[in-house]
């Protein structure tokens, strides 16, 4: 997996953690330092829940090894295409319901939302498995790079409200299902 490969997978799996930090922001209005620690919460788990998704896919990697491109295409185009149907759903919102009741609230509901906004990494995380990839640096990278938009989210949020969000997660979507053709055609040998 090349590093724009990383990039562009890091930020999609980062893009509902935003959006979902964006309502919550608006929601709690929190202080950079309550920002800080948010991000955190949310780059932890999203760093944890595509190993463990990984350990997954590698149990089952050698029983689907024939397929297992047409698998990760397939779990990267549900995750993408359900990610942006979500967020077009959400278009024209009002800035209080985004998210629903996971938007405000205290520690554990803020941990019960990034365990919510996780689940699609570890999906993506199986499909991880099935592609020669370093797991580790992934995980890193997309930790990262959702600490840092999460952290965002919840000071755009509290700022401007939560519009952007929705836009943020299609373009993630996209990215999740473009990623899956990619390794489609580069398996298929039309990339070649």
């Amino acid at each position: 997996m090349s590093p724009f490969s990383i990039a562009i997978l890091a930020f999609s799996m980062s893009a509902d953690a935003c959006a979902a930090a964006m309502a919550r922001g608006v929601a709690t209005k929190p202080s950079l330092s309550a920002a800080i620690k948010g991000g955190l919460v949310f780059g932890v788990v999203e760093t944890l829940t595509p190993l463990v998704g990984w350990a997954f896919g590698l149990a089952a990697s050698n029983y689907i090894a024939s397929v297992d491109h047409w698998v990760a295409f397939a779990l990267l185009c549900i995750v993408g295409g359900k990610m942006a149907l979500e967020a077009i759903d959400r278009f024209g919102v009002a800035d209080g319901d985004v998210e629903g009741g996971l938007a405000g609230g205290g520690t554990l509901t803020l941990i019960l939302t990034a365990v919510a906004t996780s689940i699609d990494a570890a999906a993506v995380g199986v499909t991880l498995a099935l592609v020669s990839v370093n797991i580790v640096s992934v995980a890193l990278a997309i930790g990262l790079t959702t600490f840092v938009l999460a952290t965002a989210g919840m000071m755009i949020g509290r700022r401007f409200g939560a519009k952007f969000g929705p836009v943020v997660e299609v373009i993630g979507g996209v990215g999740l299902i473009a990623i899956g053709t990619a390794i489609l055609l580069d398996h298929t040998g039309v990339l070649s």
